[in-house]
């Protein structure tokens, strides 16, 4: 058994489930915050302390760690990214950007001995001159959420250098599981197959089914993440798997899946195109592999399976049949 506590904000998301699991294997006290308690119900584990939070109430915050007192702080809470990143910029700059400096501050008037690790991005690389991209590559963000979250990144080194606290910024490239929302194309792509499989649904509509990502599963990243807090020295880290699958390679094992040919049922749509990236976004976890000793144990093939799995089974659990 352990003492340790940790906070996680956002832990109603998709990373804040597997994060929360691991660390209640680990015998944590895990606390999680919410702007919602009433929208949290049923969607974390029923061992986890939920408190409501607004990101924008420093005090508030300070409060809490005074009467948590916990050992380590994991602030997964956004605006999300996905085909929303765009959307609300002044929002975005307010949660995904300025609440760290609040985490920071609560930080380091309550307890500078508490350990934070920040979701970081690979949106901060944007428009990345150089592929694969490592902690040294430029940050050349260009969306109001990869400015947001470079702001973040830039305030977690600045706190760690400055005022000594134990603070890492974990570059996250895109990480899905069955707990993605549909407004990341994973997500998307694992319910049209099932639904059209079923026969709830006619086609597909994408944009660019030749973009390419690095897609990695959600729970290697957090375990990641919880590595950079066990280290000695506190630093920031690429989490990623370091290969890059297509959009059209996500269709092609989410339809083979359920017995269909993508081809038959996912097109092309001129409004939701994008062009693909000059440079890829690809990253390189060389660093984390040789300090934390972290690589990914889920392959994008098996983490797809999983996906279009889990969305059968809701189909399942919800009798939904064709009418």
């Amino acid at each position: 058994m352990t003492n340790r506590c940790a906070i996680i904000t956002g832990i109603t998301g998709q990373d804040g489930w597997h994060l929360s699991r691991l660390l209640l294997g680990k015998g944590y006290k895990v606390v999680g915050t919410t702007r919602d308690l009433l929208g949290a119900d049923g969607r974390t584990h029923p061992d986890i302390d939920l408190v409501q939070w607004d990101m924008k109430d420093q005090a508030a915050f300070a409060a809490l760690l005074q009467m948590v007192r916990p050992t380590e702080i994991y602030n997964l809470a956004a605006y999300a990214a996905g085909a929303t990143m765009y959307d609300e910029p002044v929002g975005t700059g307010d949660i995904n950007g300025l609440a760290i400096a609040r985490i920071l501050e609560a930080i380091r008037s309550a307890n500078p001995s508490i350990r934070l690790c920040q979701a970081s991005s690979s949106e901060l690389f944007g428009e990345p001159l150089e592929s694969p991209q490592c902690e040294t590559t430029a940050f050349r963000p260009r969306s109001p959420y990869g400015a947001a979250k470079l702001y973040a990144h830039e305030m977690v080194g600045i706190y760690r250098r400055r005022h000594g606290l134990f603070a890492c910024s974990a570059i996250l490239f895109n990480h899905e599981s069955a707990r993605r929302g549909r407004a990341f194309v994973t997500g998307k792509v694992a319910e049209a197959a099932a639904r059209i499989k079923a026969g709830l649904a006619p086609e597909l509509v994408l944009g660019n089914l030749d973009a390419r990502r690095d897609w990695g599963f959600s729970g290697d990243y957090v375990r990641g993440m919880w590595l950079m807090l066990q280290a000695p020295i506190a630093d920031d880290y690429v989490l990623a798997t370091g290969q890059s699958h297509s959009v059209r390679d996500l269709c092609d094992l989410a339809f083979k899946r359920v017995g269909l040919d993508y081809r038959d049922h996912v097109r092309e749509g001129e409004g939701a195109f994008r062009p693909t990236e000059v440079v890829p976004l690809i990253g390189d976890a060389s660093k984390a592999r040789e300090r934390l000793h972290w690589s990914p144990e889920i392959d994008f093939p098996s983490m797809v399976n999983m996906m279009v799995d889990a969305e059968l089974e809701r189909l399942d659990q919800t009798n939904d049949k064709p009418r």
